[in-house]
């Protein structure tokens, strides 16, 4: 019944205008060409995304993950602003933290030859490297980490906990800015997580 509910709710002429137009311009498999089309910015749309990934329309949740697959093809982020894009139309939206979750990570080889491919959860995926950092923040309050990791263009996707956990434990010690840091490689890049010295 609440799935019912959804759909009625996100097929409004906006959003279903949208979504025809993004379903139009999407060729082949994987991201629109967003950085290609430069057409006039149209005002925001009551649309949102949380911290934990989810997608919301008029504050009800997306409930189809092809929609939300569809919409994620054609989000670009301008500057500080993030947008949905067609051809023919940009329209504004809200991002709480960033766009993305990496739900998962494979990894293969050791050492500076590691390769770390994450997997988002409207599945992407991205192998970090020098086009794809990592890098990890931490809450000014507790000190608690927050990682992310490069997605795509200028988007990030935050890395869960259940992969963090398995990321901590491929961490090692390597020099980093003059001192010794705790962090992982992968792509040849060392993206550090916190300083040895720190480590309790």
């Amino acid at each position: 019944m609440a799935k019912s509910k959804t759909a009625q709710m996100i097929v409004t002429p906006s959003a279903e205008g949208l979504a025809a137009s993004a379903g139009a311009a999407a060729k082949g498999r994987g991201p629109a060409p967003v950085h290609l089309w430069n057409p006039p910015h149209c005002g925001d749309i009551d649309m949102r995304i949380a911290r934990d990934g989810t997608w919301f329309y008029l504050g009800t949740p997306i409930g189809r993950p092809a929609l939300v697959k569809l919409f994620a093809n054609i989000l670009r982020k301008d500057g500080d602003a993030y947008v949905l894009v067609t051809p023919v139309e940009k329209v504004g939206i809200r991002v709480d933290d960033v766009p993305f979750v990496a739900v998962d990570f494979r990894a293969e080889g050791e050492g500076r030859d590691q390769r770390l491919t994450f997997v988002t959860n409207v599945g992407d995926e991205a192998e970090a490297g020098p086009a794809h950092p990592i890098r990890v923040t931490r809450a000014p309050e507790t000190g608690e980490p927050a990682p992310y990791v490069r997605i795509r263009a200028n988007l990030d996707a935050r890395i869960d906990r259940k992969s963090f956990y398995r990321l901590i434990e491929l961490c090692v010690h390597a020099p980093h800015a003059g001192e010794s840091w705790f962090g992982l490689w992968s792509g040849g890049v060392f993206f550090p997580v916190i300083r040895s010295e720190d480590l309790g």
